[in-house]
């Protein structure tokens, strides 16, 4: 009985949510509940933005997002105690999207990889008016410039310039958005 007050304890107070967080997690569904339960666990969350439910933000205290986003379905947002996450306006995010703030080291042969702990973490912007298709990944240190599109698929491991399209694995630079 203590475990499971203990759970709900958790489930109620942790700085997450997604679908393992179930007794914040149905409030996704309905429009008004979600808005009230990004309000309360983000850094900021814009006028007009939305989390579809099954999205998963993890260190929500650390996640900054701006107006008029939609987080779809099967996102994550991995910020941590040191680093977040700033999504800034009008940002279209695909489904299946992830973005990362740290990663596993690896670099020293004789420990395993399970062993060795994370790189420092590094903060992730999304800037103004960007698309990110559809299972794009983000690692950390990542910049994207205002205006620019990620390709469906692509693995972002460098920052992206404004006004432009990138692409694959690892995401490189396709086009130029022309300024009009």
């Amino acid at each position: 009985m203590i475990r499971l007050f203990q759970r709900l304890r958790f489930w109620t107070t942790t700085n997450r949510i997604g679908p393992d967080i179930p007794l914040t997690h149905w409030r996704l569904h309905f429009p008004g509940l979600g808005q009230r339960l990004a309000e309360r666990k983000l850094a900021r969350f814009g006028a007009d933005s939305c989390l579809r439910p099954f999205c998963y933000l993890v260190e929500t205290q650390n996640i900054e997002i701006g107006d008029r986003v939609v987080i779809r379905p099967n996102t994550m947002l991995m910020a941590d105690g040191d680093a977040g996450i700033v999504i800034g306006s009008d940002v279209l995010i695909g489904a299946g999207v992830h973005v990362y703030v740290n990663n596993h080291r690896y670099d020293n042969p004789d420990m395993t990889i399970a062993e060795q702990g994370y790189y420092p973490s590094e903060s992730v912007m999304i800037e103004d008016d960007v698309w990110i298709g559809a299972n794009a990944t983000l690692l950390a240190g990542v910049r994207v410039g205002r205006h620019s599109v990620i390709a469906a698929g692509s693995v972002v491991t460098k920052s992206v310039e404004p006004f432009s399209v990138y692409g694959g694995v690892p995401a490189r630079k396709i086009s130029e958005i022309p300024l009009s």
